[in-house]
């Protein structure tokens, strides 16, 4: 049974940083993507970046700009753990941080949705 949990999460100042985790259990598959989702309050559950087991490769969601350059993936494929860098924190980027993973190397939509899903961490940020 493919379970994620996420962890990591907390309450931050503007301009501030935090590290996400996503830790992935339940199976030996080694092909799989796992993304990083945010729901703002009031807001849409949104894909912001997924990276591939398999080969390291990072997608971005295309109709999300505002995490480039301030949001990064990576992976740690021994441990099924996959972290998400938050820098320069705002206001903005309160909500709940989950991730979901697919089979295989991933889709062109990945962003819209995946197989399975984590219950999220909250990140606040405020002063």
């Amino acid at each position: 049974q493919v379970q994620l949990v996420e962890s990591g999460g907390g309450t931050v100042q503007p301009g501030g940083s935090l590290r996400l985790s996503c830790a992935a259990s339940g199976f030996n598959e080694n092909f799989y993507v796992i993304g990083w989702f945010r729901q703002a309050p009031g807001k849409e559950r949104e894909g912001l970046v997924c990276i591939v087991n398999s080969n390291g490769n990072v997608f971005n969601n295309p109709h999300v700009n505002y995490v480039r350059g301030r949001f990064t993936i990576s992976k740690d494929s021994p441990k099924k753990t996959v972290y998400l860098e938050l820098n320069d924190l705002t206001p903005a980027d309160t909500g709940i941080y989950s991730c979901q993973l697919d089979w295989g190397i991933g889709t062109p939509v990945w962003y819209m949705g995946m197989k399975y899903r984590g219950n999220g961490t909250l990140v606040t940020v405020s002063s």
